[in-house]
């Protein structure tokens, strides 16, 4: 059994991991690249393998990065399953679709403007090929032994991390004396969140494919409702409005959670709260019907109070989503994509960004090389449609939101295993971020491990 690295390396994007016996192949993630124009170029990249040749793709999560790469698979000839949890399946139907649209939009959108290099500029692929694809997807229970060959057997258990997020465990059958396990955490979720569950306690392993975001660092510790408070307050005062680019699954219902929590405190001011993301929107009804999945889930939740702010307004069209860029009064927008990589967001951004009244929260990872890490890192003005956007607009930037495990978080976890595995690989990690961990795995556990390059194979 030999393993292909084909995304997520040295990157926090593009997760896609080949495994294959000579007899049967399958893809753990399938994710599209973001972010560095170097690394989006490998989207259009052929995968170096047979992808008519595959008998499944399974997925860890539903986050564009990690399942977004789907439906160019089935457009090039894969006719098999597409494995993941129910909830992640039920997410698919909505993100890729939505991910098609995006890119035929931005086709047409750079074509009218006239500022892509390409005289007729296309899309990855389309709406139309997304739906397609939604066919092939197939739900599995947790927990459940589920055979994908004679001698493989695969397993699903919670990560946390966002709803329907899983740990894949295959488990290969050399012979009747010899087995190994491999582990593919795809992202964890760190503990005690607001919404997701504590990732599952995992004591063995052979191998483990484990994510590196945060690697290098611990989230800060802090009361992360007041400071959201804290923000709102400062800006409604300047007259302001609070600019949340936030991911539609996951960090949306976050948001939307927290600013529910300041209503029932008595901390939110008496104005508007628009979501304007019709993704987003469909996300959090998935959110609702799964809701025995969320950490903070009761029978007393049969509604969607949770996510639902009292002055909360859904914004479904492009005309209700313009309007939002002329409101005089402060109001909250919570839109996409998280990392200002396009979608509705990138409109308010043009709109407030040269506001110094108004505040762009960021409460999600910013990727090297995306419009979020620019304004992070201090940039004076971005580019969006082709043009400098100025930044005067506060920058507020809450790291403890985050979805993934920190470094204290991915340790504890590791804590416990009972035994280390023979080779541990690092993926889905900046270099720095993947360098720290390693050093910290090694030298505190003992561990052997690895961080692969680009298409690197490794025998199993």
């Amino acid at each position: 059994m030999k393993i292909q690295f084909l995304g997520a390396t040295e990157t926090v994007t593009g997760s896609k991991f080949h495994l294959a016996d000579g007899h049967h192949s399958w893809l753990v993630d399938c994710g599209l690249f973001q972010g560095l124009r170097e690394l989006r170029r490998r989207n259009w990249t052929p995968l170096p393998i047979d992808v008519s040749a595959l008998n499944a793709v399974i997925l860890t999560h539903a986050h564009i990065d990690h399942s977004g790469y789907v439906p160019l698979v089935c457009k090039g000839g894969f006719r098999g399953p597409v494995m993941a949890s129910e909830p992640t399946v039920e997410l698919c139907k909505i993100l890729l679709p939505d991910a098609g649209f995006i890119q035929e939009e931005d086709a047409r959108f750079a074509a009218r403007k006239g500022y892509s290099k390409h005289s007729k500029p296309m899309p990855l692929y389309t709406y139309a090929d997304a739906v397609r694809c939604l066919s092939q997807f197939d739900p599995l229970p947790d927990e459940e032994e589920v055979e994908l060959a004679d001698n493989v057997r695969m397993r699903m258990y919670p990560a946390g991390h966002i709803l329907g997020s899983r740990f894949v465990n295959l488990e290969v059958r050399k012979n009747q004396h010899h087995n190994f396990n491999i582990l593919f955490a795809g992202d964890i979720g760190g503990y005690n969140s607001l919404i997701a569950v504590d990732p599952t306690t995992i004591e063995e392993m052979d191998y483990l494919v484990l994510e590196s975001t945060y690697g290098d660092r611990d989230h800060e510790e802090e009361d992360v409702v007041e400071r959201f408070g804290r923000i709102i307050d400062d800006t409604v005062a300047r007259g302001g409005k609070v600019i949340i680019p936030a991911f539609a699954v996951g960090r949306t219902q976050e948001v939307l959670f927290i600013l529910r929590q300041l209503e029932e405190a008595g901390r939110l001011p008496n104005i508007p709260v628009y979501l304007n993301s019709p993704l987003a929107i469909d996300a959090t009804a998935i959110y609702l019907h799964y809701a025995h999945e969320h950490a903070f889930f009761n029978e007393a939740v049969t509604d969607d109070h949770e996510f639902r702010p009292s002055r909360l307004e859904m914004i479904y069209d492009a005309e209700g989503s313009k309007e939002l860029n002329r409101l005089d009064e402060p109001a909250i927008i919570v839109s996409s994509s998280g990392m200002l990589t396009g979608g509705r967001i990138l409109h308010h951004l043009k709109a407030y960004l040269p506001d110094p009244k108004s505040t762009i929260v960021m409460v999600g990872y910013q990727a090297e090389g995306t419009r979020g890490r620019a304004i992070l890192d201090g940039a004076k003005a971005i580019k969006i449609h082709g043009f400098p956007v100025r930044i005067a607009a506060h920058v507020e930037f809450i790291d403890s939101l985050s979805a993934h495990a920190d470094s204290g978080d991915i340790m504890r976890w590791l804590q416990g295993f009972r035994k280390p595995p023979k080779t541990t690989f690092l993926v889905h990690g900046e270099k720095e971020s993947q360098a720290s961990l390693k050093a910290r795995m090694e030298e505190e556990l003992g561990w052997n491990v690895e961080i692969p390059k680009y298409l690197q194979k490794h025998e199993l």
